[in-house]
């Protein structure tokens, strides 16, 4: 009788698929940042379209969006010939529970008759469209405009209301974990700057 010793093959052992896993790396917005030069462009682009619609001097009332806007207005309407005013949305903000005004608010003010007359609402950055909601009640509050339009400086896309620029100096396309932020200097333009950064780090966004 032979005793024969049977050797089993033996598979080699299969990496668990759970060992292969790796975490995935959380999306991290990149700082990206548009400088005085660029913004210049934007700028003179937005005036030369404005122009190019309605002539020299511009029969337009500039409305900076408080307090964004307000700059983008002066610098505007100093290059058309136009005026300028300020508009404050404050109170018509539909979130004005979650962001209470701010101490720096700049009150309305409309240097003109607004019955009759053709508005451009200015602002820095345009996304959800809700500002310029708040806008447009503000305005109709002191009179009925025979035409408004919309120049922002940039336009970051995310709308959240049927609303549209008629002139946009910069189309950015920014995450909705990003945030715009936009610093135009009232005294020296080479020091304007936007940037768009992370929701968490940003001081000063036009995010609605």
């Amino acid at each position: 009788m032979c005793f024969c010793t049977v050797r089993h093959r033996t598979e080699p052992e299969k990496p668990s698929h759970r060992r292969r896993q790796r975490s995935q790396p959380t999306a991290v917005a990149t700082p990206k940042t548009i400088g005085a030069g660029e913004i210049e462009a934007a700028i003179t682009r937005l005036a030369a379209a404005i122009a190019a619609r309605h002539g020299l001097p511009a029969p337009v009332l500039f409305l900076g969006i408080a307090n964004g806007g307000i700059e983008l207005a002066r610098r505007l309407a100093q290059r058309l010939g136009g005026r300028a005013g300020t508009l404050d949305v404050s109170f018509h903000r539909d979130d004005i529970g979650r962001h209470p005004i701010p101490k720096e608010f700049a009150p309305t003010q409309i240097h003109g008759d607004v019955h009759g007359a053709t508005i451009i609402l200015v602002d820095d950055v345009l996304f959800s469209g809700r500002t310029i909601k708040a806008a447009l009640d503000e305005l109709f509050d002191h009179g009925r405009p025979t035409k408004v339009e919309l120049a922002v400086l940039v336009d970051r896309g995310g709308r959240r209301l049927p609303i549209a620029a008629d002139y946009s100096g910069v189309t950015l396309n920014a995450k909705e974990n990003e945030k715009v932020v936009v610093s135009l200097d009232g005294t020296n333009p080479k020091q304007d700057v936007v940037r768009v950064e992370p929701a968490g780090t940003a001081t000063r966004s036009s995010a609605i």
